[in-house]
C-alpha cells in the first residue's frame, strides 16, 4: 500500500512543479514606460532645463522603442511631448505630436483641441 502511495506522489509532483512555474510566469506589460515615472518627477521638482531635456528624449525613447504587448505609445504621451516641444518654441512639432494623440486616442480631442486653439490665439 505505501510503495502504491509513493509511486502516486511521484508521478504527481512533475505535474505540480509544471503547473506551478506556469502559473508564475509574468505577463508583458500594456505599454513600456521606461524611465518616465523618475524623469516627470525630476521635471516637476527642478523644473530646470536639463529635467526639461532628460524627460524629451524620455518621450522619444517611449515613442521610438514601444516593446510592450500592445506595442503603442501610452496614452496621454504624444501630448504631454508636444506640450513639452511647444513650450520650449517648437510650435510646428509640438502640434504634430498633439495630433498624434488624437489619432491613436480619439477621446482626447477634447482636451488636445483646446490647447492647439489656444496657441493659435497666440
Amino acid at each position: 500500500m505505501k510503495k502504491n502511495y509513493y509511486r502516486k506522489a511521484v508521478l504527481l509532483l512533475p505535474i505540480l512543479l509544471v503547473i506551478t512555474s506556469i502559473s508564475c510566469a509574468s505577463n508583458k506589460p500594456l505599454y513600456d514606460w521606461y524611465d518616465y515615472q523618475e524623469d516627470s518627477y525630476h521635471y516637476l521638482k527642478n523644473a530646470d532645463e536639463k529635467s526639461v531635456k532628460t524627460l524629451i528624449e524620455t518621450y522619444e525613447k517611449i515613442i521610438s522603442k514601444q516593446n510592450a504587448s500592445r506595442a503603442a505609445v501610452p496614452p496621454g504621451i504624444y501630448a504631454d511631448y508636444g506640450y513639452l516641444l511647444i513650450r520650449s518654441g517648437k510650435t510646428k512639432e509640438g502640434t504634430e505630436m498633439l495630433k498624434k494623440e488624437v489619432e491613436l486616442y480619439p477621446e482626447s480631442e477634447v482636451f488636445v483641441s483646446q490647447i492647439i486653439k489656444r496657441l493659435g490665439k497666440k
